[in-house]
């Protein structure tokens, strides 16, 4: 691949540094711990690693609510530390992404605590900021996605204030010239530094209705969560005018120029909109950004034809754009607790991440899926998400994936650190610790590592197109075809063996290729449960 197009059909491996590594045994994981574990992540046969963020923060939503954007919260380490892991990242082969999270700031960022002070300062309108309604209620029903409504009375200003996310979390204001040129600025710092690209948290949310109109309500029938709990008064409304405003797609564009004079570099955009798919396709036209991904397949929905119809419809839309998929992140649940059959299954697990791997677009696979990682459960006392807090019993929020990794199966705490993290280790995860792992040639991260490995020299992986074919349920069966290459990729979702009578004519001439296939001549006409087929068809040279 291009190395100015490593991006397209890249393996992103997501990193949430508080949960990863603790070199220092303070509980919590930092830059250092990554760095030791470099070699780890680059024999998993990913191309790029993304850091959840690790700049300077009060920590109120854990590095999502920045005070710097150019410095390293002293919980991480520095920024010698950071350019140390850019540097071993680059002689591993790998590229180094960075969350920047532009839609909002920390209410301890200097531009808010100057922006607060009074109307006539010199980031008086850095924030969006609003005047009472006669009454002294908000000056419209905006909601905010961690609950309550979306606007903060200030009383040094008289005014209220714009939070999407915690009261903590004020939304800057991106129709202020000024304020979108400091956002670049900062940006390039990063870009000047050598950092390969940027994940882009909740790209959509930039820029706001300046005329603060009400979101119109949802009907019940409709409300469906995406990247937060189903019965969140957030679902009650259609979000047209507090997020995706069309506004946002020049900012885009000015970001995209930015990058094109850092050759090599990519943006990924996280999108959460009424019509995410569509949002996804629009973002990512030439000229904006190199990457799109949503929480369409972050959901509890599973079943072939959910999956197909999903990035169908993407296809369908996105043109020359580029998509990026995921299971799971760090603010869903696990996909080994959220998908699961019956009761969670290695081969399951190991299908998924082979799924994953075989549908057109790059891939972020997040820290502890090719472990086959559950969700664990935490008790209410040891909560540390406010969203989890504010939402239990009914949402237990996202501290469930982000516990410590195991590394180790007979050390306290997993082997992550010699503290007590600061969420507890998962006790269950242990049996699944990578120090066992490593040795079982049919583990889920032996197989996960043969699998990407494998996947890097498959060009209709890499960059073909792809068609879907009918077959029964549970079965999910494509083609990957590139110039070089066409593969006929089948996945059971299922734990029952899957025997439909189409495979034999399927299968008829092909070869079965791939690691783990489970399917080794054509003549079988069964898929274990969760087993999946990768076929080579005919040349097409």
């Amino acid at each position: 691949m291009n190395n100015k197009e490593w991006w397209r059909g890249a393996v992103i491996y997501q990193i949430y540094p508080r949960s990863f590594a603790d070199s220092n045994h303070d509980g919590v994981g930092d830059l250092r711990g990554i760095i030791n574990k470099l070699d780890y992540v680059a024999s998993i046969g990913v191309d790029a690693i993304w850091i959840s963020p690790f700049f300077k923060s009060p920590m109120a939503d854990f590095g999502y609510d920045i005070s710097d954007y150019r410095d390293v919260d002293p919980l991480f380490g520095n920024l010698s530390d950071f350019d140390e892991l850019l540097s071993k990242a680059h002689q591993l082969g790998l590229k180094i992404m960075i969350d920047q999270v532009l839609s909002h700031t920390s209410d301890q960022h200097a531009w808010f605590l100057e922006s607060r002070n009074d109307t006539t300062n010199a980031k008086a309108n850095w924030y969006v900021w609003a005047d009472a309604k006669p009454d002294g209620t908000p000056p419209n029903n905006w909601l905010s996605i961690f609950g309550g409504g979306a606007w903060q009375w200030e009383p040094r200003r008289g005014q209220y204030y714009l939070h999407n996310f915690l009261t903590s979390q004020p939304d800057l204001n991106f129709h202020h010239p000024e304020v979108r040129q400091a956002v670049l600025d900062n940006v390039e710092f990063w870009l000047k530094r050598g950092v390969d690209g940027l994940r882009l948290d909740a790209i959509n949310f930039c820029f706001h209705d300046s005329a603060l109109r009400d979101n119109p309500a949802k009907p019940a029938a409709e409300r469906q969560g995406r990247g937060f709990s189903v019965d969140n008064p957030y679902a009650f409304q259609y979000h047209w005018y507090n997020n995706t405003q069309p506004e946002n797609l020049e900012f885009i564009e000015q970001l995209r120029a930015l990058m094109d004079r850092y050759p090599g570099t990519s943006a990924l955009g996280e999108i959460s909109s009424e019509d995410s798919l569509a949002t996804m396709a629009e973002y990512t036209e030439a000229g904006r950004l190199h990457m799109g991904y949503s929480f369409e397949l972050l959901t509890p929905d599973y079943s072939p034809e959910y999956i197909r119809q999903t990035i169908e419809n993407l296809e369908q839309k996105i043109g020359n754009g580029w998509p990026c998929w995921a299971f799971s992140n760090h603010d869903v649940t696990r996909v080994a607790s959220r998908w699961q059959q019956q009761q969670p299954s290695a081969s399951q697990a190991s299908m998924l991440n082979a799924l994953l791997g075989c549908i057109r677009g790059s891939v972020c696979l997040y820290q502890g899926e090719e472990l086959g990682l559950t969700e664990a459960e935490i008790p209410f006392e040891q909560l540390q998400d406010p969203y989890g807090i504010s939402f239990w019993p009914n949402f237990k929020g996202r501290d469930g994936c982000r516990t410590p990794m195991p590394w180790q199966h007979h050390v306290a705490h997993g082997g992550f650190s010699e503290a007590a993290p600061w969420l507890p280790s998962c006790d269950i995860h242990l049996a699944n610790a990578v120090d066992i792992q490593q040795q079982d040639p049919h583990s889920v991260l032996r197989r996960c590592q043969a699998f990407f490995q494998w996947r890097k020299q498959q060009a209709a992986l890499l960059e073909g197109d792809i068609s879907f074919i009918d077959l029964p349920a549970p079965l999910l069966g494509f083609w990957r075809r590139s110039a070089k290459q066409q593969l006929l990729c089948i996945f059971n979702l299922s734990p029952e063996v899957a025997a439909p009578l189409e495979l034999t004519r399927l299968l008829s001439g092909a070869q079965a290729i791939g690691p783990h296939s489970q399917v080794p001549h054509y003549d079988v006409q069964t898929l274990t449960g969760f087993g999946y087929g990768i076929y080579l068809g005919q040349s097409v040279e």
